[in-house]
């Protein structure tokens, strides 16, 4: 990566010595006139995070970025201009019947040993970095009566067990007017199992139903699941209750207080830091992604796996584009296969509803300076690090190895911080470039803002700023040696991120591809 520097001056950053357009660095953006210190001009004014031709590009030829076509010019660009996403005709997605597979796996990186958090350790042999009560529903019936109910237990109960840290209602619009026998509904029907198997819930989610739905709570636990404890009453179906709204409250928190007896008595030890799940994801996304936040993510997701911890990148749509990338980094054919049959699966899923990759682009992506999905997935890629791709999860399964896993999801972020949930994770972490509250009630978020204008806006949202890389601050390894630390740190209970400070949580969103009769 090579960055322009000096604060006073004009700056922009070249990620690869093949591209042809670079990214204008300087807060607020540079007007017309303005000259690089490599003689480099502009011949009109381009915002912060846009791209400016470093050459000119003929009506035709690529553009690149990343050392990777980024699109093809629909007119003449001339040296020093703002190169817009009006001015690019998008790739063609690589097509998966003809990707190189296995032929650039990375060698192992040297073990890193002797990192530990303290964490709560689980009966199934996975560890917690928080300990909370969770109560997942098998219908959206009866969601009012729960929320209703955890805000007495909240306010209740809760102060009674010091050592529990929350009560998480897991609730959701699926369970009844579903077609529960249809092709693609597992995939809801196993993420609302796997929900309640988080490690952060310590095996003692409690279910609710209504009685009459189609998703029957022995489709959520199972006597034979060493991840929860069944040994206590789990289940209150509200219609059971002869006393109407008063004993559906009285008895569902008579369960949780029975639960929350024995969270309490959980306490952390010190575990290696292999016991962490780390899922990360981006959203409000910008140009700088890819520079700043992402590739810090990147270096830290390795330094995890050396720790051999497990680390999971997501959202299907931005990684489509750069699926060849991915292909050759797989461990195994075996790998490889499954990237290849989770992108067709989903380019599929987008033709019945008459779309394609294309639709995951925001308006706000295109403020920040992102062109098309192309540039966007050579941007989220990079949160991957530079490691072997070592497994992949199908959307709602629960990871059941160590290592860099592709968690198949959508780029939506609530249904993907949802989808990792489902496969374990215990803790989140998620980059952003426009800004987003986001957050989740099961799993601690860490938020990493890709420009340092962001981080001083939001002082109190944003976590880790990473902002500093592109102003020359810092590296991207002192930064992913940061963000090591900090995961270790949050992990076990040191320090607490802004979204759980503020109790910013977004709903949990399952993925439900199957029809609603």
């Amino acid at each position: 990566m090579q960055l322009i520097e000096h604060s006073d001056s004009p700056r922009y950053v070249r990620l690869h010595d093949d591209d042809n357009v670079v990214v204008v660095v300087n807060d607020g953006g540079l007007g017309e006139g303005a000259r690089f210190a490599d003689g480099l001009t502009l011949i009109e004014g381009v915002p912060q995070s846009h791209k400016v031709a470093t050459v000119s590009i003929a009506k035709g030829e690529p553009v690149r970025r990343y050392g990777q076509i980024i699109g093809y010019a629909l007119e003449d660009l001339r040296q020093g201009s703002w190169v817009q996403e009006s001015q690019l005709a998008m790739p063609a997605a690589p097509e998966l019947d003809s990707l190189p597979r296995c032929d650039a796996v990375p060698q192992p990186l040297p073990p890193l040993e002797g990192f530990t958090f303290e964490g709560y350790r689980n009966a199934d042999g996975t560890v917690g970095t928080r300990n909370i009560l969770g109560i997942t529903t098998t219908v959206q019936c009866v969601t009012g009566v729960l929320e209703h109910a955890v805000k007495r237990i909240r306010n209740e109960l809760l102060p009674k067990y010091p050592n529990v840290d929350d009560v998480v209602a897991i609730t959701h619009s699926y369970g009844c007017g579903v077609a529960i026998n249809a092709r693609d509904a597992y995939i809801p029907i196993r993420t609302v199992r796997n929900l309640a198997r988080n490690p952060n819930l310590g095996g003692e989610a409690l279910v609710i139903s209504l009685g009459c739905e189609k998703l029957q709570a022995s489709q959520v636990m199972h006597d034979n699941d060493p991840s929860v404890d069944l040994s206590d009453p789990w289940l209150y179906r509200l219609q059971d209750a002869s006393l109407g709204f008063v004993e559906m409250i009285e008895q569902i928190m008579d369960l949780a207080e029975t639960r929350l007896k024995k969270l309490d008595q959980r306490r952390r030890e010190t575990v290696p830091a292999s016991e962490l799940i780390l899922g990360m994801q981006c959203g409000g996304s910008d140009a700088f992604s890819g520079i700043t936040a992402n590739p810090a993510l990147g270096y830290a997701a390795d330094l995890l796996v050396r720790a051999g911890a497990t680390v999971l990148f997501s959202e299907v749509t931005e990684v489509r584009d750069a699926i060849y990338m991915l292909t050759s980094r797989a461990e195994n054919q075996d790998v490889a296969d499954a990237l290849v049959r989770e992108m067709d699966w989903y380019d599929r899923y987008l033709q019945q509803g008459a779309a394609d990759r294309s639709a995951n682009t925001t308006p706000g992506n295109k403020k920040g300076g992102l062109s098309n999905i192309v540039e966007k997935s050579l941007g989220s890629i990079v949160k991957s690090g530079s490691g072997a791709i070592q497994g992949v999860l199908g959307p709602g399964e629960r990871a059941n190895r160590k290592g860099l896993i592709f968690c198949a999801t959508p780029a939506s972020d609530f249904v993907c911080g949802t989808l990792q949930l489902a496969a374990g994770m215990n803790l989140h972490v998620f980059t952003t470039g426009r800004g987003t509250p986001y957050g989740l009630a099961m799993a601690p978020v860490v938020k990493v803002c890709t420009r340092s204008e962001l981080a001083q806006r939001w002082p109190d949202l944003i976590d880790i700023d990473a902002g500093r890389i592109a102003s020359g601050r810092s590296t991207i390894e002192e930064l992913g040696w940061e963000l090591f630390h900090y995961y270790l740190d949050v992990a076990s209970g040191r320090k607490q991120t802004w979204a759980e400070q503020h109790r910013l949580h977004n709903d949990i969103t399952l993925f439900n591809p199957a029809p609603i009769t």
